[in-house]
């Protein structure tokens, strides 16, 4: 069996696993951990509510597992904010944190402002337009870091063709990630195809590893995470939970094609700061082609990936935690 197999075994796990709620909640008081859940919205006004419902009386009310809910908007112009305040949820506008820097606008920018923003030793983002919202996508991500202090950030997967607990599913991850990620990490990264699910949108982490690391503002954002945790901390700080099954709105082929386009931009950087391999500048063009009557013409959509740097440089981070 390959160290890679081995690895796999170990370290992937199915959410059922950790059922046992009060145990769970137990074992993160024991160690003294606090943990902060961050949902990243932009124009979520169906599926927030639901999600902070079940959130909060499952995992704050019931089982006192979630210290704080903070939802980070990107400016949404419908009611996304209205509906999470009025569910509980502490609401920011990303734009309004660390305002003397230059606002940018992204996920990748919610993410990294959360570190700022949330208290926790442990931040736990979910997407906030999953129609199948369940309290395994919390439990199942936190429970490793709780359990094995070695671990370090944890992947999320789902509805995918392995042979899991005698059941045959679908397996892998999702179009940009098998016909992209999975390709480049295979020549470049290959202990990194052990990661089920590479560009799925939840997962848990550690503030210590949060803080130390660039965060691409657009779609680079959870690539450029699995390089530089896996070059900083190894194989070893990750784990991946089987939550089964998500269910949200799949994004067309041209959406895709943007998605790819940065994604590759990070990846590039990220092998060239490594010295994998030597590249010139690359272009920040994508041209992608539409129709009209019965000619095609080439759009071009320029698509540039900027990023912050670790949040532990930040002056106003270190005053806040005193670092």
């Amino acid at each position: 069996m390959s160290n890679l197999q081995n690895w796999i075994d170990k370290n992937t796990y199915h959410h059922s696993e950790f059922w046992d709620l009060k145990k769970l909640v137990e074992a993160k008081k024991k160690k003294n951990l606090t943990i902060s859940l961050c949902l990243p919205t932009l124009n979520e006004e169906k599926t927030i509510g639901k999600e902070l419902i079940i959130f909060r009386s499952e995992l704050m009310e019931r089982y006192p597992l979630i210290d704080e809910i903070a939802v980070i908007d990107s400016g949404s112009n419908d009611k996304t904010l209205e509906v999470a305040k009025n569910f509980g949820a502490d609401t920011y506008l990303a734009s309004d944190i660390l305002p003397n820097l230059e606002p940018k606008r992204g996920k990748g920018e919610n993410l990294w402002k959360a570190i700022y923003q949330l208290k926790g030793d442990i931040i736990v983002y979910v997407d906030a337009d999953i129609s199948n919202i369940h309290p395994r996508f919390v439990y199942g991500l936190v429970a490793p870091l709780i359990y094995r202090d070695e671990v370090k950030y944890v992947k999320a997967f789902y509805d995918r063709p392995l042979a899991f607990s005698g059941n045959v599913r679908p397996s892998g991850g999702g179009r940009v990630t098998e016909i992209l990620v999975r390709p480049l990490f295979s020549l470049f990264f290959p202990d990194l195809t052990a990661i089920i699910q590479p560009l799925s949108g939840e997962y848990a982490v550690r503030r210590e590893v949060l803080e130390q690391i660039a965060f691409p503002i657009g779609y680079g954002v959870e690539t450029s995470h699995l390089i530089d945790v896996y070059h900083k901390f190894g194989l070893e700080a990750f784990a991946q939970t089987d939550l089964d099954k998500r269910v949200h709105e799949n994004k067309p082929t041209q959406a895709l094609g943007k998605m790819a386009f940065g994604i590759l931009q990070t990846f590039i950087k990220r092998a060239k700061a490594l010295g994998i391999f030597e590249k010139a500048e690359h272009e920040t063009i994508l041209r992608q082609f539409q129709a009209k009557r019965d000619q095609y013409e080439q759009n071009l959509i320029e698509i540039i990936e900027e990023e912050r740097p670790p949040m532990i440089e930040i002056e106003e981070y270190r005053k806040k935690f005193k670092k």
